[in-house]
């Protein structure tokens, strides 16, 4: 439970990168126009953008027309998909000390645990880019 929400800077990067470039697919934009819109180093995100493209999540292009953009459909990924290339396998233990049973026989946040470590992977499972993106009002730059 105590990594229910661990969300790195890397991985609010890449999940704010991927919601950006999904708010037109089509596009693509320089790793150093997505870290001037989020304020966010360059160097990190080429770092984060690395591992994107290795897990195949987004294509690279190299030259003057060049960029990142999705490799996918943005309603084929999920932000499960973008935190688990970055985190690691969600786990949601419902116990603060990471068990998969509470050690005491009365857990002081046991009616809040299971069902807030549940919401949390559902909605990461269920959330894709192409709804954030429709629901984010986010506009390219130049549209």
């Amino acid at each position: 439970m105590a990594d229910i929400l661990k969300i790195s800077d890397a991985t609010a990067l890449a999940l704010h990168s991927m919601v950006h470039l999904a708010t037109a697919p089509e596009d693509h934009a320089t790793t150093a126009e997505i870290a001037e819109l989020f304020a966010a180093s360059r160097h990190h995100l080429a770092k984060v953008h690395q591992r994107l493209t290795k897990a195949g999540l987004i294509v690279s292009q190299r030259g003057p027309s060049g960029g990142v953009g999705l490799a996918r459909d943005p309603a084929e990924i999920t932000l499960l998909e973008i935190y688990e290339v970055m985190e690691g396998v969600m786990v949601c233990k419902p116990c603060l000390f990471g068990k998969d049973i509470c050690p005491r026989p009365e857990c002081i946040l046991a009616t809040l645990l299971p069902g807030l470590a549940r919401q949390v992977r559902d909605y990461f499972e269920k959330t894709t880019l192409a709804q954030l993106a429709k629901e984010s009002n986010w506009e390219k730059e130049g549209k």
